[in-house]
């Protein structure tokens, strides 16, 4: 049987950790994703993370092109007003955001994943039913 010392037990669960988890200072790199919003990003999108359109998950850019023809939606729900009650986006009057699902595969209802939409032309994406949300970028 091996035997390890505590510190190089540790050291090697350090190991694994970084190893697991990435060594980046930048929690995004590489998903299209930034975690803290960079100096490109429009005003609207500096107080949350973003994700280029082109890097959301295939569902959510037909559910995106589907917001820009007007439609149709497959869903009832999509076009509702999302009434931010989370408090997650910046505030605005009831009726500013609108909210549309994009399609989770597998899943035997409507899933968690939302694209939300602004008056100001703004889109924010969530994966996880209104917790955390992405500023689009296009």
């Amino acid at each position: 049987m091996l035997r390890f010392a505590p510190r190089a037990l540790a050291g090697l669960l350090v190991c694994l950790c970084v190893l697991l988890t990435g060594c980046s200072p930048d929690p995004g790199a590489g998903t299209g994703t930034t975690a803290a919003p960079g100096a490109s990003a429009p005003a609207w999108a500096r107080d949350t993370g973003t994700v280029e359109a082109s890097r959301l998950p295939a569902e959510a850019r037909r559910t995106l092109a589907r917001i820009d023809r007007g439609g149709p939606f497959p869903y009832a729900r999509d076009g509702a007003v999302f009434g931010n009650a989370e408090r997650r986006l910046p505030a605005h009057p009831r009726g500013y955001y609108h909210e549309y699902t994009v399609p989770t595969p597998g899943s035997p209802d409507r899933g968690a994943r939302r694209l939300v939409t602004g008056r100001g032309g703004e889109v924010y994406y969530t994966d996880d039913h209104y917790r955390t949300f992405r500023a689009v970028l296009r």
